[in-house]
Order: structure tokens, then sequence, then C-alpha cells
């Protein structure tokens, strides 16, 4: 069964609702572990992003840039552009925030992270039609 462009979409928000609800549940536990908080928290915020490019039918390259994410979208609506600052402190959580070797964020970057995450989310959900968001809110 071929998916059509709305699948995709939903397929992508889907993602990304399960990716923030994963950091904001684990900034409540005990010892929060803000590695993985910022790495779920960027990993939403790309694919609320991917969500709105496959909407729009705007091709993108395999990318954890934010920035460069956030650019495509504001070609075609400018209104994503002030995003792009925000966006890019998410990046690095995409690769660094797994591996033992870069350092560990901390809990106040891990809110961070889940703060942008969540106005990407708002952001984006804004702009797209009502029954691609059931269960996304």
């Amino acid at each position: 069964m071929r998916r059509t462009r709305d699948d995709l979409v939903r397929g992508w928000l889907e993602k990304a609702r399960r990716d923030l609800a994963t950091a904001q549940s684990q900034l409540k536990v005990a010892e929060p572990p803000a590695d993985i908080i910022c790495f779920h928290a960027q990993q939403a915020a790309e694919k609320y992003l991917k969500a709105y490019l496959v909407w729009r039918g705007i091709e993108f390259p395999r990318t954890h840039a934010l920035e460069d994410l956030v650019l495509l979208a504001g070609a075609r609506e400018p209104a994503f552009l002030p995003l792009k600052d925000e966006a890019s402190v998410l990046t690095p959580y995409a690769v660094e925030a797994r591996y033992p070797e870069f350092e560990v964020p901390l809990f106040k970057h891990a809110q961070e992270a889940v703060r942008i995450a969540e106005k990407i989310q708002a952001f984006v959900l804004q702009k797209l039609p009502e029954e691609l968001k059931s269960g996304n809110r």
C-alpha cells in the first residue's frame, strides 16, 4: 500500500510527539538524564520541521541541522526564520548527546532544549491543517 503525503506527515508528527513526550517525562525523574532529554528534544524538533516540509512538498537532505531545515521552511514561509537561532542550539544534541567523548549537558540545558522543542512544535502545528494534527497537541 502506497502512503499518501498526509500519511507521511502524520507519521513524522507521531514520531515527533513521542520524542517530545519522552524528553518531557524525563525532566521529571529523580535523576534526569540531561543528555537523553536533549537528544529527544532535538529529535522532536527535527521531526516537526520535517513534517512541515513534507506537507509543503519541500524536499530536504538527510540532516540533523535544524537551522538548515528552518531555512528551507523559511524560503516558503518567512515566519519560520526567527526560529533559526534557537533551533541551532538543538543541532549538536543529535549526535553529541549520544557519545561519551562529548560533555554531558547540564539539567538547565535539558530544560532549554525541551522549551525550544515545544516552541517549534507549537509553531509547526499552528501551520498545519487540523486534520493532520490529531494526537499532536
